[in-house]
Formats: structure tokens, C-alpha cells, sequence
């Protein structure tokens, strides 16, 4: 399975924005956003300061959105050619479909920190939907489907850190103790990413 295996904080300098890759870390005053400001990775990178072109501004929006989520560029593409002939909208049909992998379930609600520990925790077997084991962090949960993590992943010290934190939970997501269940589907208004889908839409519509 192909990933992304450099490092996490060079991706939000280069997007110019926080996409809380590295879970609390990117709320510390160690993260590089915070200590350096937006300065795009390189030796060059605080030099560059030329206007973007429409094309370069929906690449970046779209670059922006695969880094998120932990999407490579095939995956994304197919998730914007099942989206673009949604009637609800190929742009909010994106965003759903984005929000509703499994690796960022475990990240809305609370269970992680991280999508990339969520990640790491599915691949390893340790979260259960529906009462079976599932390992694929893409899959796609669907209305009514419930969420839980096994005993030993209950036993990690980053687990029990995240679960003790209180969180403001979309209304979505329906979560007790570590039991998560999926209400319905999210509104343009609970998708907390701060994602222009529109350009997205335009630059795979060139």
C-alpha cells in the first residue's frame, strides 16, 4: 500500500496551513507554522512570492485536500470521478466521501489524534466495525455502522490520552466511551477542513 513516508510538517509549510498531520504536536508551540510562519520548504522557499495562476491556485486546493486526508492522487481521482455525476453535487459528495474513511472517523471522533495513527491502528487490526475486524483505512462507512476499538489498542497509552480529552463531536458521529457510531451524513457545515471544493471540482473539470 502505497503512503506518504516524509515529513508531516514540510506538507502543511508547503500548503501554507495547519492540516494537523502530527496530532498534538500541531497544537504545541513546536509546530513550524508557529515558530517560522507559513515558509514553503526549500532553499528558496521564502523567496518565493509570485501570484499564482487559476490553475496554480485549484492545484494547490487540490493538494491541499489529498494531504489531509493521507489520499495519493489516484485514490483522489477516483473519489472525484464517483463524486461528479452525484445529484447532491460532485463537490459535497467529495467532501463526504473523504470524511467518511475510516482512518478519519477515528480522528473526528476523538479516538486519535491523528488519521495517521488511525491508520497505523487499522493496518494493524485493531479497530472493529460492526463487530469484524477491518484493515483497509479507506473504507467507506456507511449510515448506522458502529465503530469500536479492540482490548490491546484500548491498552495504548495514546489512545487512552486521546479518549480522555473532551471534544466538541460533529453531530454526525455519535460517540460513547470508545464506541463510535455514524448518524448520518455530514453537512457542508460539520466538514471542519478548510477545503475550497469548488477548485477542486474546476481543475479536475479542465
Amino acid at each position: 500500500m502505497a503512503r506518504y513516508v516524509g515529513p508531516k510538517c514540510r506538507l502543511c509549510r508547503r500548503e501554507g496551513v495547519k492540516l494537523f498531520l502530527k496530532g498534538d504536536r500541531c497544537l504545541s508551540p513546536k509546530c513550524p507554522l508557529d515558530r517560522k510562519g507559513a515558509v514553503p520548504p526549500g532553499v528558496h522557499g521564502a523567496k518565493r512570492s509570485r501570484r499564482l495562476s487559476d490553475y496554480g491556485i485549484q492545484l494547490r486546493e487540490k493538494q491541499k485536500a489529498k494531504r489531509t486526508y493521507g489520499v495519493l492522487e489516484r485514490q483522489f481521482k477516483k473519489y472525484y470521478k464517483n463524486s461528479a455525476s452525484h445529484k447532491m453535487g460532485a463537490g459535497l459528495r467529495l467532501l463526504q466521501t473523504l470524511e467518511r474513511r475510516l482512518d478519519n472517523v477515528l480522528f473526528r471522533s476523538g479516538l486519535v489524534s491523528a488519521r495517521s495513527f488511525g491508520r497505523q491502528l487499522i493496518t494493524h487490526g485493531k479497530v472493529v466495525v460492526d463487530g469484524k475486524k477491518v484493515s483497509i483505512p479507506s473504507y467507506q462507512l456507511k449510515i448506522g455502522q458502529v465503530i469500536t476499538l479492540s482490548s490491546k489498542a484500548l491498552e495504548l497509552g495514546e489512545i487512552k490520552k486521546a479518549v480522555g480529552v473532551k471534544r466538541t463531536l460533529p453531530k454526525w458521529l455519535n460517540r460513547k466511551a470508545v464506541v463510535v457510531k455514524i448518524e448520518r451524513l455530514p453537512l457542508r457545515e460539520e466538514i471542519e477542513a478548510d477545503i475550497n471544493e469548488r477548485l477542486i471540482i474546476e481543475f479536475y473539470s479542465r
